[in-house]
């Protein structure tokens, strides 16, 4: 056995059984960051790939899925109904058959969920007045909204409007500043004057050019889409920053970033995927492989490969989670790699796979969850020893598969 599988058998062992949800979080089984649902994705990939029974994804998913699962409109792919439907679609094939009404009635709700949520942004759009995270980010919002449904109905009339409302969200907004740009700060307070503008894949811009050249990559597309991913991607470039170690990008820009040109920010944060150049590069990357521009795509990967061959940048990771940590670097890494036409990313993934390994243990402070804890670790581990990409497609929700 490798010590990849060890360690796995450790984490799958420490994830075993459910925990009982407590009476006043009754919503918390419903949360792909933190709760039961996430936690399935690791036991359902895991079992997938034949290295354990499907009991222990079966018992997760009828955690996650135990009691009223909620459609509201503050519901997304990470939370809630449309969470429960991202896991039951992962489920294997020869599994599926176990779900199968849960999993229609929850693909109904989340397509209905999808038109009321267009119709508000589009209303709020009308209105000139600034967005929030919630409407459009990859968590809560219409992009991730927009990812479930890339895998569940890339030609229904749902995602069509999913994608001519990021179409829209690419132009200038009504205050004359970009349309993504936000009327709090990045905590959701409003102790920034004039709100900010987001480049995370979280929460920020990077998400939806993620979800735009996704879909544009398989074939699904709405007028403008191609020019609303090079809005996106020149927005990009106005804000790249370059050093030594490569380029990079700030987490964020505010009014007064604005009227100086500059970004706050002094140098680059850490490598992550949910607010650093691994996320935003992947995402131009992808951003190439659609509009079939390799001097894009190359760009991007060129970004990539410097930040990730940079120990400084790598030194600043103090994690292993997927959101922050070793396992969002190693798993995004290894999707830019394997789109790849040069072996340069590719020559990257054993040392940071070392990276992800020697930390990677059960029990973090995070717990057991996916996005911050020990689930997105183990997930990681998943296709790091099998050195294949994940059979369920888990990684989707992160949208750089």
């Amino acid at each position: 056995m490798t010590a990849g599988a060890a360690v796995l058998e450790d984490f799958a062992a420490h994830l075993s059984q459910p925990t009982n949800q407590r009476p006043d979080s009754p919503w918390a089984g419903q949360s792909l960051a933190s709760g039961a649902a996430g936690i399935a994705l690791f036991h359902s990939e895991y079992a997938a790939r034949g290295a354990a029974p499907w009991g222990p994804a079966h018992r997760w998913i009828s955690q996650a899925a135990a009691g009223s699962l909620s459609a509201a409109n503050t519901s997304g792919l990470y939370l809630g109904a449309p969470a429960i439907a991202f896991v039951l679609d992962t489920a294997p094939p020869e599994r599926a058959g176990l779900y199968e009404d849960a999993a229609h009635t929850l693909h109904q709700e989340v397509l209905a969920l999808a038109h009321r949520r267009a119709d508000t942004a589009t209303a709020r759009i009308k209105e000139r007045r600034a967005t929030t995270f919630g409407e459009y980010d990859t968590f809560y919002g219409l992009t991730g909204i927009g990812a479930y449904l890339l895998r569940t109905a890339p030609q229904s009339s749902a995602m069509q409007r999913v994608l001519d409302y990021l179409v829209r969200l690419a132009q200038p907004g009504g205050t004359g500043m970009p349309g993504w740009w936000v009327d709090h700060d990045p905590q959701r307070t409003h102790s920034l004057p004039g709100g900010h503008g987001n480049f995370g894949a979280a929460h920020g811009i990077t998400g939806p050019l993620l979800l735009l050249a996704q879909a544009l990559r398989r074939g699904h597309d709405v007028p403008g889409q191609a020019h609303a991913i090079r809005t996106i991607c020149h927005h990009l470039d106005t804000w790249r920053q370059d050093s030594a170690a490569g380029p990079w990008w700030p987490e964020h820009i505010t009014c007064a970033d604005l009227a100086t040109g500059r970004p706050h920010h002094l140098g680059p944060g850490r490598p992550s995927w949910c607010y650093g150049t691994t996320g935003i590069a992947r995402a131009g990357q992808l951003a190439g492989i659609a509009l079939k521009d390799p001097t894009l795509q190359a760009t991007y990967e060129d970004a990539l490969l410097r930040c990730l061959s940079d120990t400084t940048q790598l030194n600043a990771i103090t994690d292993t989670s997927l959101c922050h940590g070793w396992a969002g670097v190693y798993q995004s890494a290894f999707r830019a790699a394997h789109d790849s036409p040069h072996a340069d990313l590719d020559a990257l993934l054993p040392a940071l796979g070392s990276r992800l390994l020697a930390a990677a243990s059960p029990g973090t402070a995070a717990g057991p969850e996916f996005l911050e804890g020990d689930a997105g670790c183990a997930l990681a581990l998943t296709t790091l020893t099998a050195a294949t990409a994940p059979i369920t497609g888990w990684d989707s929700c992160l949208l750089i598969n």
